[in-house]
């Protein structure tokens, strides 16, 4: 008697709760990422129809990066023993309302105030998000956790902002906003449907404080808030850049940028693998790199092909050291892992107003729009120098992953 041979098994394999909740997280960071970033294309649009010129305009922007510095140490401190799964739920739905508000808002001072409000639980929630990923994927794989959440913030980069600014532009701003509010009810649900409840949390407010009582914990924000400018110095001023430098027309801004998201969305995978097996490691060669890549875009900003493969390189390399960065920070108050997380956002918003204000000041000093790579290259290896002079000097064992 002979038996017949087995069938596979064509089944697909069932998604892990675990990934369920990180993919929920990573809904959340595109969310995020999308409103973030598409205020800076809408800003035209929201400033013609307010009345207002485009500087007044941008004090939206700088009042959404003003609440993420703000709102990511006091909210996470705050709500130390909130359960985090309900604290994520709280944060994306204020986030929600706050976009809703946005496009209703009948002046630019409510503009402002809509996306002030918007920037507060930023930070927070990626804080938080970024903690409860590393403990539902489980040991030695924190930074895999903390990268698949951010990589919803690149992908945002890649679609969500294209997809927004071509809703703004069609439709209105108003109408994008509303957009954004909705990507933040699907994400609420995803957090309220995939995100396990682990119970009491093990923190305090007091707890919190304490972490912020550590010299270690500060001299790595500080690189993170001058060595992440340097990205910001450049990012701030592609468009022009590649139209007046590079020679492009106006209509490949997009393009170019999609092609810096990208770059930032493989930068996010390859960060989070690199961290995973040294963090402090990674964070240097992040450092290095992003110079490396600040040179590259310099030196190659007048053809187009070398400045797409410059921008593309910084979207990477900015990345890695972004999430080391956020790792690293973790591990630096591993009392209060949340809190350290949502440092790491204050500390790229802070970046973020610095790169821009240095860039935009060799500019006005009459440089030209490739002196924000060399000025960016200048913030980077300070930044880098920080935290190499912390290592040497550093006086008591800090945790550190490896």
């Amino acid at each position: 008697m002979t038996l017949a041979p087995s069938r596979p098994d064509l089944r697909r394999p069932r998604l892990s709760p675990a990934s369920w909740a990180l993919f929920a997280l990573a809904l959340g960071g595109f969310t995020i990422g999308t409103t973030e970033f598409a205020t800076m294309g809408m800003l035209p649009q929201f400033g013609a129809d307010l009345g207002v010129n485009d500087p007044t305009a941008g004090h939206a922007v700088t009042a959404y990066a003003v609440g993420v510095v703000v709102g990511a140490p006091l909210l996470t401190v705050a709500a130390a023993r909130t359960s985090r799964r309900r604290l994520l739920l709280w944060l994306m739905g204020s986030y929600t309302v706050a976009n809703v508000v946005s496009a209703a808002a009948p002046s630019i001072e409510w503009l402002v105030a809509g996306r002030f409000l918007a920037g507060l639980p930023h930070g927070a929630f990626f804080g938080v998000g970024a903690a409860v990923g590393a403990s539902v994927a489980g040991p030695g794989r924190r930074g895999h956790a903390v990268a698949v959440m951010m990589t919803g913030l690149a992908v945002a980069t890649v679609v969500g902002v294209p997809l927004s600014t071509a809703v703004g532009q069609v439709f209105g701003w108003r109408q994008a906003f509303v957009l954004i509010g909705l990507l933040g009810g699907v994400a609420l649900l995803g957090l309220w449907r995939f995100v396990p409840d682990r119970g009491p949390v093990d923190s305090s407010v007091r707890h919190e404080l304490g972490s912020l009582a550590n010299g270690p914990l500060w001299v790595a924000f500080g690189a993170g808030a001058i060595g992440f400018g340097g990205l910001f110095a450049v990012y701030t001023y592609v468009a022009p850049t590649v139209v007046q430098v590079t020679g492009m027309r106006e209509g490949a801004v997009p393009w170019v940028l999609a092609a810096m998201g990208v770059g930032m969305t493989v930068g996010t995978l390859v960060g989070g693998r690199l961290a995973d097996r040294s963090v402090l490691g990674t964070v240097v060669g992040g450092f290095l790199t992003t110079a490396a890549a600040l040179v590259l875009f310099a030196l190659t900003a007048t053809s187009p092909v070398g400045a797409v493969a410059g921008l593309f390189l910084l979207g990477v390399t900015s990345q890695v050291l972004g999430l080391a960065m956020q790792t690293r920070l973790m591990d630096l108050s591993p009392r209060a892992e949340s809190l350290g997380a949502a440092l790491c956002h204050s500390a790229l918003n802070l970046a973020n107003a610095g790169g821009a204000f240095f860039g935009g000041l060799v500019i006005a000093a009459g440089y030209g729009y490739v002196a924000p790579a060399w000025t960016g290259l200048v913030l980077t290896v300070v930044g880098l120098l920080i935290v190499l002079a912390s290592v040497r000097s550093r006086r008591a064992p800090v945790p550190v992953s490896t």
